[in-house]
């Protein structure tokens, strides 16, 4: 059953030229997005602020969630000219904060592990001074390939739970809950000096309790940094919305993970993972 969207999700379509010089950078150095390629309501307004958040290892993810706009299909070759192009974008963008997340390759021995971490490596290169997040899959629990990407010294490593345990089974069937939480608790252990993120979406018809509990399950793995927002269903083909949840019950949550120990907290119901990530390290 269709749900309208409430007042608070409506946002107003922006264009202009910083938007347009984005776009152009990104084609020239074939780069995709997942600003464009999960249909984030936030990419115009990145845009304007000069702000992408680069998505490599192709655009053809092997997993099969259902709340995600990115394409599931056979994963295409990938590009070895990526991180050296994904840098020269970072450089003529000029990004203080640069943000690289990939689709999920549990075709390739190491899940791309290596690729990102080649991608960091170029980045600095480049120059020293640059913010770098990524947001990585899980690698199917490898700890080898995850070390990979530590050893190339991001300066925070984010992987998103989504959802809570419960509604895993169909929101994220080939993932696993405890292997997410394993992942972040092995980034402290192995370099503590990076910061861990994590974040899940409301309104897929998870309670109260049990939100808490991952947001408490996200701090005994040591978490730093925690974004919540509202999921909107890309098509009549994904996971249903059950609820708009009111921007109040965001802000109750924030307080919540705040009094858990989290650094930086972000919630609310146009929160994206990478979502104003600057201004949350910054402040």
């Amino acid at each position: 059953m269709y749900k309208r969207k409430p007042e608070w999700l409506k946002i107003k379509i922006r264009g202009g030229q910083v938007s347009q010089d984005v776009k152009d950078i990104l084609k020239k150095y074939s780069l995709n997005t997942v600003c464009g390629e999960a249909n984030c309501p936030n990419r115009m307004e990145c845009f304007n602020k000069s702000r992408a958040t680069f998505m490599i290892l192709g655009k053809n993810c092997t997993r099969n969630c259902t709340f995600c706009n990115v394409t599931k299909g056979k994963p295409e070759k990938v590009d070895k000219k990526e991180p050296f192009n994904v840098a020269q974008a970072v450089d003529k963008l000029e990004l203080k904060y640069a943000v690289i997340t990939s689709v999920t390759r549990d075709d390739l021995e190491d899940g791309g592990a290596s690729h990102f971490a080649n991608v960091v490596e170029e980045i600095r290169k480049l120059n020293k001074n640059i913010t770098v997040e990524v947001l990585i899959p899980d690698f199917k629990g490898n700890e080898t390939a995850l070390k990979k990407v530590v050893d190339s010294k991001p300066n925070v490593i984010n992987h998103n739970v989504e959802t809570t345990p419960a509604l895993y089974k169909e929101v994220r069937p080939m993932a696993v809950y405890k292997r997410s939480l394993e992942l972040l608790k092995r980034v402290k252990i192995m370099d503590n000096s990076i910061l861990t993120k994590s974040g899940f979406m409301l309104g897929l018809g998870e309670k109260e309790e049990d939100i808490i509990e991952v947001l408490k399950d996200l701090r005994r793995a040591d978490c730093d940094i925690v974004t919540i927002g509202q999921y909107l269903p890309p098509s009549s083909k994904h996971h249903p919305v059950v609820e708009y949840v009111h921007p109040d019950l965001f802000k109750k949550y924030k307080e919540i993970a705040l009094e858990l120990g989290f650094k930086f907290v972000s919630s609310s119901p146009l929160v994206r993972s990478s979502y104003h990530a600057e201004e949350m390290i910054e402040n």
